[in-house]
């Protein structure tokens, strides 16, 4: 049933799940290389390098097709979403929990968040995946009975990557936005953070509710300039400056804003170095979104460990969805 809806928002919400966590799995053996001339010597001997054998990350290592940091977050958000039929912030507390704390695989010396700084260097890459800040400081908030639990201080790019499952499960419905930044403020209650995964979300959710468009970042622009919404504050403000300077970079090449292939845009990324899988959780999210499920190739789904619980949960909260 769900190949034959090409063009549903159910199949475009699904393709954006799928995608963003496929994309994450392909470009994890290469994340966080930022010694650029490693990572051409690493391209030229791996031109295609989604899913390579032989993880060159240098801070830690995990088999190839399992997710970054980044796609366990999105897991873990998409499976509560699943199981609760909706966004439930202390279900997805417990779980986040669970997945990275006490006990579980992110339960290594290296990533204690009591850790002490100034020790010994530690021996990199780790074995095993890399429990970051924003988690770290999760997992202090939690210990110390804190009622949000989402790190201050931290904006990085989490928020962005796990966005796909709860903007699949709330496009289209008045409290998207709202749930968006429940959902975030769990390990990450920094406005700005917020702000600038709020953005990105009304483009996803662009994305899944009309399917390709080029003028979608205008209408993002829309959105956030509205003069009937509230007044904008200074972070939105500077939110809409970030996407002209986005719009400025699209016009200095031919290139259409909508790239051909989701293959080519997950390599084109992979091989910009730094932290591939974050910037490839998100494009793949807004290329499913635009091609639908049965677009996200099957020789990369196949080699997502992940794939068929994806699959499974993303179906359910897409049906719960309609």
């Amino acid at each position: 049933m769900f190949l034959q809806m090409a063009t549903s928002v159910a199949n475009r919400a699904i393709g954006a799940i799928v995608g963003s966590a496929v994309a994450d799995a392909a470009a994890q053996p290469l994340h966080w290389v930022y010694d650029l001339q490693k990572l051409q010597a690493i391209l030229a001997q791996h031109p295609i390098p989604e899913f390579i054998s032989e993880s060159a990350n240098p801070f830690y290592r995990r088999q190839t097709g399992q997710q970054s940091c980044y796609g366990d977050q999105a897991f873990v958000l998409l499976e509560s979403l699943s199981e609760c039929g909706g966004l439930n912030v202390d279900d997805l507390t417990q779980r986040t929990l669970k997945f990275f704390g006490p006990g579980s695989d992110y339960d290594t010396p290296l990533n204690n968040p009591y850790r002490e700084k100034g020790g010994p260097t530690p021996q990199l890459p780790i074995e095993g995946p890399w429990r970051h800040a924003s988690l770290k400081s999760f997992l202090k908030n939690v210990d110390s009975g804190k009622e949000e639990t989402g790190c201050e201080n931290d904006c990085q790019i989490d928020g962005i990557t796990k966005l796909a499952p709860i903007v699949a499960f709330y496009a289209g419905k008045p409290d998207m936005l709202d749930k968006v930044e429940q959902a975030v403020r769990v390990t990450q209650n920094n406005d700005a953070c917020v702000a600038e995964t709020l953005a990105a979300a009304r483009l996803l959710e662009h994305f899944i509710l009309n399917g390709p468009d080029p003028k979608a970042v205008d209408s993002v622009l829309d959105q956030l300039s509205d003069p009937n919404r509230k007044q904008p504050q200074d972070l939105d403000k500077a939110i809409i400056g970030h996407i002209y300077e986005v719009k400025k970079n699209l016009s200095k090449t031919p290139q259409e804003l909508i790239p051909a292939h989701y293959e080519q845009a997950v390599r084109d990324t992979m091989s910009c170095g730094g932290c591939t899988c974050s910037r490839g959780s998100f494009i793949g999210a807004c290329l499913g979104a635009q091609i639908g499920f049965e677009g996200i190739p099957a020789a990369w789904t196949s080699k997502t460990w992940l794939y068929g619980s994806v699959l499974e949960h993303s179906k359910k909260i897409t049906q719960q969805h309609q």
